[in-house]
């Protein structure tokens, strides 16, 4: 099974982890904490090697927290957002701490004590939260990652205004094209070829000769032999041929 809210969530992460404003600010922020050398960092390593343990942990930390948010915020859509981004701010936080003492263990032998362990996690918890939250606040503002409201796309002019809703998928039969929106179907005299054409921004992907789907309009995914078949929000599923299982591998509703 493949759940699209996590998957989804997990191609936002990509893309941003891979921004190049992302990628600047990390480097920026790990240059200043190596020229800085807080937690004790400037009395225990040279500068280069110093560079090098902040150039490793920044991303290292920076990824997990922005991962854990990431996914909280698709795993728990129906909480309130203050609420959702506390809890997602705090476990960022513990999952930061844990990926500290892993580093700080493996690449400087140090583990603190049982005594100073807890306030050591909850210190390094704190900063971790703030930070991760911040700093992915400024490059989402930024760089325009939160999404703008999409234009609908074309080929719902096409179908009867009660059923213009979210774009689902496209499907051939005989000479027509049944156009499944979160609203119902529709068919349209038209080739999928054509219909394609008209689907916008609507990340999707042809996986059958006769089908077209929107990737967010699955919610679930299984392999069949050696084809698989996608289940849609609306119950409706959705054959994968053989040629085309690595879109939708690459789209990552089925593992690679």
């Amino acid at each position: 099974m493949s759940d699209a809210g996590p998957q989804s969530a997990l191609r936002e992460w990509r893309d941003h982890i891979r921004h190049p404003a992302t990628l600047v600010a990390m480097g920026a922020v790990a240059l200043i904490l190596a020229l800085v050398g807080p937690y004790g960092t400037s009395d225990l390593l040279r500068p280069l090697p110093r560079l090098g343990y902040w150039a490793l942990i920044v991303p290292a930390t920076y990824g997990t927290g922005s991962l854990t948010v990431t996914m909280l915020r698709a795993l728990l859509p129906s909480w309130p957002f203050a609420l959702r981004m506390g809890v997602a701010g705090v476990a960022a936080g513990l999952a930061v701490a844990g990926v500290v003492l892993v580093v700080n263990a493996v690449a400087l032998g140090f583990v603190p004590d049982p005594g100073v362990l807890p306030g050591f996690i909850l210190n390094v918890a704190g900063v971790g939260m703030v930070v991760t939250l911040a700093i992915a606040y400024i490059i989402r503002q930024q760089t325009g990652v939160a999404p703008a409201q999409p234009t609908p796309p074309t080929i719902l002019q096409r179908v009867p205004l009660e059923k213009r809703g979210a774009l689902l998928a496209l499907s051939v039969e005989d000479h027509y094209v049944r156009v499944h929106t979160a609203k119902g179907t529709d068919m349209v005299l038209m080739r999928l070829s054509d219909a394609m054409k008209e689907t916008g921004n609507v990340p999707g992907a042809q996986v059958h000769r006769s089908h077209w789907v929107a990737f967010n309009a699955v919610r679930a995914a299984r392999r069949d032999g050696d084809r698989a078949i996608l289940t849609l929000s609306s119950g409706a599923e959705i054959p994968v041929s053989r040629a085309n299982l690595p879109k939708v591998k690459e789209a990552g509703l089925l593992p690679r």
